[in-house]
């Protein structure tokens, strides 16, 4: 009888484990963590904002780019213009999206390394607002002028800027960005009485250019090689530290006595903040694939800028710096964050 009910005892007790385990079930499952799923998911477009009008060099690049990607990646990847505000409605509209790898942007350094320095309408901190991705390329800002100015030197546009005083103005593709900083730079350090003139991306400021309703401009490179060649334009200086293997011939501003104008310029893509590693490894990867293209390579060099990729890390890295050495010509400079 003893061995009996010890049988019966044990029976029960599996019995009474079975049935907690079976009621547990259903939490045990909410509880556990869900696989993330595969990215991107097949047919689902990725975004690429870019903070420009459509037409323009850095436009031309995304969209290379964003062809190629889609390709790699097996699914949609767009294109989206937000100009405007110099490039912050852009940036606001990452900031915003879901950090789950849809929605990018390709972008200036000016957006990470001078807007939030030089105007007061910012709202984001490059470091803690954005994931970074990859370079993209790097590329030197080119004074360009307008046929009707007379002078084919840097020290020649000195000298009528300053026989015409107040007479003269220079465009940019925004307030704040390098090509307003540039300029800023070179009328403050040549002594120059001019007017700025700022519009929302570069495609709007080269048909007031071309028209030759402002009389010069710091513009990237692949436009002012396409102006020049409209034969309305011409080239004088390279705003860079060296001259450019792509513009061998043209001289930088420090070789034409000015110097302090010659910051490096370059373009990569961000996402939001708080991107899940996996997605930016994939990203990555992936850029850095397509950027490696000899047919992107080749894309990119005919407006004389080079294709590169890096790692986020590297990114991450380069922003810090660049940050820091435009806050220091930003400082020099006098310049106040503007409405």
């Amino acid at each position: 009888m003893k061995s009996h009910r010890l049988s019966v005892c044990r029976i029960d007790r599996r019995r009474a484990i079975g049935a907690l385990v079976l009621s547990l079930a259903p939490v045990l499952a909410t509880a556990a963590p869900a696989a993330p799923p595969a990215f991107p998911d097949k047919g689902r477009p990725i975004r690429i904002i870019l903070g420009l009008a459509a037409g323009g060099a850095s436009d031309a690049q995304a969209r290379f780019v964003a062809s190629k990607l889609g390709d790699v990646l097996q699914t949609p990847v767009i294109v989206e213009n937000r100009p405007g505000a110099s490039f912050i409605l852009a940036t606001e509209e990452v900031i915003r999206s879901a950090p789950d790898g849809y929605t990018i942007m390709y972008a200036p350094s000016s957006v990470v390394a001078q807007n939030p320095q030089t105007l007061a309408q910012v709202r984001y901190d490059p470091f803690k607002d954005l994931t970074p991705i990859s370079l993209g390329a790097r590329g030197p800002l080119v004074l360009t002028v307008h046929v009707s100015v007379p002078a084919k030197t840097v020290q020649e546009l000195i000298a009528y800027i300053k026989a015409n005083p107040g007479k003269l103005s220079y465009a940019s593709f925004g307030t704040g960005t390098s090509s307003h900083i540039y300029g800023e730079a070179f009328a403050r350090k040549a002594g120059l009485d001019v007017v700025h003139v700022p519009y929302k991306g570069g495609s709007d400021a080269a048909k007031d250019f071309l028209a030759g309703r402002v009389q010069y401009y710091f513009d990237a490179a692949p436009n002012a090689i396409t102006n020049t060649a409209t034969g309305k334009v011409r080239m004088l200086a390279v705003a860079a530290p060296r001259r450019s293997p792509m513009l061998p011939d043209l001289p930088t501003m420090t070789e034409q006595g000015v110097s302090g104008v010659d910051m490096p310029s370059w373009l990569a893509f961000y996402g939001p903040a708080h991107m899940p590693a996996p997605v930016v490894a994939r990203l990555n990867a992936a850029l850095a694939q397509v950027l490696a293209m000899p047919a992107t390579r080749d894309f990119f060099r005919q407006g004389a800028y080079e294709a590169e990729a890096s790692t986020p890390q590297q990114l991450d890295e380069l922003t810090r710096s660049t940050y820091q050495q435009w806050g220091g010509i930003i400082r020099e400079l006098g310049l106040t964050r503007q409405q």
